[in-house]
């Protein structure tokens, strides 16, 4: 093992697992055992004991901290019950190994050797200890340097040497100033900072100046290798780490890819780096359409969308569009949708993908998509069947959202194609966007998160999201099935009933669980089936397992407003103020939950149990000083004598009287016209040429700023496009929504661009000449 390896960790924070009753020196089996654990206690390894291989299996799932796990075999003890027999070592190690392949097994015999073992067994046992014929510190040695090697070796190469350069207390004269923390410690406020943090984080915030640990700018060192693993682990052909987040990494691509004048086809689910990228490049975008269904819910680009005929229509259509000759130099898809739908990319590359050289997945939320079988297909980097000339990809992931790593965090993937990426060259557009002076640590947590993914730990990692997600819910599902048929529940969005292998249909909370866990065919979308309300052919889209929509009552699937409903809004600021839940997306009637891999059951289950909290209290129209109290607090005189259902009937005739939700569709689904590109808009951005403007006078003017209600942060209208008609479907929401927030103090939409003075919706045009 490498000194710096050796150096990283005391030997304190060893722990070994004993598959055993503690010893009590009955038998010269357990004396020896007694004393070998001794032995490791006293060259300061830390002994717990499992007392049967069942427990010791769960002990491994939920503690990552073990370096080592002895398993005994049965030696001379009496009581077999709490050892692994010969015959149960095959099923024991399968355990173990199905959460971890890496983790050092010994088995332990007393009078008993290899020849009591299966060869499946001896093909998975990493070392063996005979009590009876070695010395107690002779066998603590070798268990002790497993472990170690172990620790050592899951380190990957960036973070290992990261760690080894912190510990060697070296004097520094560059920056950064606080010279691994100590200027803190001359203020008491720095103090204070330093203390909350620790030392580490500040040993560990190092200038670039320190060559040994390479550079994030010329991928070099430590750095470009563990950008190289990554690239391994996720299927690419290069892997860049970003510390700006994935909205630099979205705007890299482009800057790679589009100048002055260049045609771009965007996803108008999109988020707003993705015009940002535009405004940079000076690109023209033509936006591809999508779809809501009747709550809401964003839909995928349709398949006629990314036709070459459907292209070149756009293309013709706009106005700042120049000329016909060429193609687009690169589009760009959302992937997963916000709400959890999920495109088959195949069909992407072989329909937009034929006539638009780049494709860019923005996969934000989807960095765990390449670890499980169920999402096959179903991302960028997909090991499927491609094109002999098939474009090149583009990736981008928030690898802080749902993988594990520190805010800030992204992966840029490349997967070479048609119109390949010159390294060098593409390196100009990632320094324009990178700082020269980056947080180490967030570089480091980038290299952690690609080695917990690798090998096993990735689908183990993704599998307990999915098994968690589709636990919760069959919960809600089973809830809501046994209530009565007059009564209301909170829903999860998914299919009622699903077809099984065996070609029986049930209901969902009814179906084969593992089944569910592992298959994307109950995940698909068919053409026709109403629960989803899209139009699409049959398994062009699938719903994510751990994007989990909740959808409370008051819209019917046809887009209705039922007599009877709940605004969603309201369930989200209960489960806030009362639990302390915050949940990631609301819309009017339903809410998103996302199950990372750091969901636990304990935590959902508090969830639904919240859940059910809610419907009761708002059965009992319990007062809003009670059940909100921090809404209450908005505006007392407002609420004054108001319960939550009260609040829930009001909330709900407004959006019926206002059309809120028919007027959303309209306006995502009707794009404003084209005055000018975002890049000239932003220009007068600058120059201030820019008048703030009431809602009843913005008609058909240009935006200076686009409009983008939250959440989730879909434009309504981008900069340089036209407001449309005083009664029109984008000015006719903004004024619904206006309405809605006038009436309920603390429920205001959060929308960019929107000023909001006195209550009333101001815009920012382009100033008339």
């Amino acid at each position: 093992m490498d000194e710096h390896n050796g150096a990283m960790m005391t030997a304190r924070t060893l722990k070994v697992l004993i598959v055993d009753e503690r010893p009590t020196a009955a038998t010269a089996h357990e004396e020896m055992l007694r004393r070998v654990v001794q032995e490791l206690e006293r060259i300061d390894v830390r002994t717990e004991f499992a007392p049967n291989p069942d427990d010791a299996v769960l002990r491994v799932a939920s503690d990552a901290s073990l370096c080592a796990v002895i398993a005994d075999a049965g030696g001379d003890s009496t009581d077999r019950d709490a050892h692994v027999d010969a015959g149960g070592i095959a099923e024991f190690l399968t355990g173990v190994r199905a959460r971890n392949s890496d983790l050092p097994v010994f088995v332990m015999t007393g009078t008993r050797g290899a020849d009591a073992l299966d060869t499946s067994v001896l093909r998975e046992v990493d070392q063996l200890i005979y009590l009876l014929d070695d010395t107690p510190a002779w066998i603590a040695g070798r268990i002790r340097n497993a472990a170690k090697r172990y620790r050592a070796d899951v380190l990957p190469p960036m973070f290992s040497a990261l760690v080894a350069f912190s510990r060697k207390h070296e004097y520094s004269w560059h920056t950064p100033g606080h010279e691994g923390g100590a200027a803190f410690l001359r203020s008491p406020a720095g103090r204070a900072f330093f203390e909350f943090y620790g030392e580490q984080t500040f040993r560990s915030d190092l200038s670039v100046s320190v060559h040994e640990l390479g550079s994030l700018l010329d991928h070099s060192g430590p750095i470009g290798e563990a950008e190289r693993r990554a690239a391994t682990i996720f299927g690419a052909d290069q892997t860049y780490f970003v510390t700006n987040g994935t909205s630099t990494s979205n705007r890299v691509v482009h800057q790679a890819s589009v100048v002055a004048g260049d045609v771009m086809v965007l996803d108008r689910n999109a988020h707003k780096s993705v015009e940002q990228a535009a405004t940079l490049t000076h690109g023209v975008p033509v936006y591809l359409t999508t779809t809501r269904n009747h709550l809401g819910i964003i839909g995928p680009v349709p398949p006629s969308e990314l036709t070459r005929e459907a292209v070149e229509a756009k293309r013709a259509a706009s106005p700042l569009v120049e000329g016909d000759d060429g193609e687009a130099v690169i589009a760009m898809i959302t992937n997963s949708t916000y709400d959890g739908l999920l495109y088959h990319v195949p069909t992407v590359e072989r329909t937009l993908g034929s006539h638009v050289g780049r494709l860019h997945f923005d996969e934000a939320w989807y960095g765990y998509a390449a670890f499980h079988p169920i999402y096959a297909e179903r991302f960028a980097m997909h090991t499927g069947d491609r094109e002999a000339d098939a474009p090149t990809t583009f990736a981008t992931q928030s690898t802080h959202k749902l993988l594990a790593a520190l805010s800030q965090a992204s992966y840029l993937h490349v997967r070479q194609g048609r119109d390949p990426v010159d390294p060098d060259l593409f390196n100009e557009a990632f320094m324009m966007h990178a700082s020269t002076s980056p947080l180490y640590s967030i570089i480091a947590s980038n290299d952690v998160s690609a080695a917990m993914m690798s090998g096993r730990g990735g689908p183990l990692l993704t599998g307990i999201s999915i098994a968690e997600a589709v636990a919760f819910r069959r919960t809600l599902a089973r809830v809501a099935a046994e209530t009565a048929a007059d009564d209301w529940a909170l829903l999860p969005w998914q299919p009622e009933t699903v077809t099984q292998p065996d070609g029986t249909t049930v209901r969902f909370e009814d179906a084969d669980e593992d089944w569910l866990c592992s298959s994307p065919d109950p995940w698909q979308l068919r053409a026709g089936e109403p629960w989803h309300g899209f139009e699409l052919p049959d398994g062009y889209a699938m719903l994510d397992p751990i994007k989990v929509t909740v959808v409370t009552p008051g819209v019917r699937a046809d887009g209705a407003i039922e007599e009877f409903g709940v605004p969603a809004p309201i369930l989200a600021a209960y489960l806030e103020q009362q639990a302390s839940i915050v949940v990631e997306k609301t819309q009017s009637y339903s809410i998103l939950l996302l199950f990372s891999i750091g969901v636990t059951r304990g935590k959902w289950g508090s969830l639904v149990t919240t859940l059910m909290s809610f419907k009761r209290d708002l059965d009992a129209n319990r007062p809003l000083d009670q059940a909100l109290p921090a809404t209450f607090a908005e505006d007392p005189r407002r609420y004054a004598g108001m319960g939550l259902r009260d609040l829930a009937e009001q909330q709900h005739e407004v959006i019926g009287r206002t059309g809120l939700l028919a007027l959303q569709r309209e306006a995502f689904a009707a794009y404003p016209q084209p005055a000018m590109t975002p890049a000239a808009a932003y220009a007068r951005v600058v120059r201030r040429a820019v008048d703030v403007v009431a809602l009843d006078d913005a008609a058909h003017r240009t935006l200076a700023v686009g409009v983008v209600p939250y959440p989730p942060g879909i434009p309504l209208a981008m900069p340089g496009e036209t407001t449309g008609e005083t009664d029109g479907p984008a000015l006719g929401y903004l004024r619904a929504m206006e309405a809605f927030d006038a009436r309920f103090p603390g429920f205001e939409h959060e929308t960019h661009g929107v000023e909001v003075v006195d209550g009333r919706y101001r815009l920012r045009c382009v100033r008339e000449d």
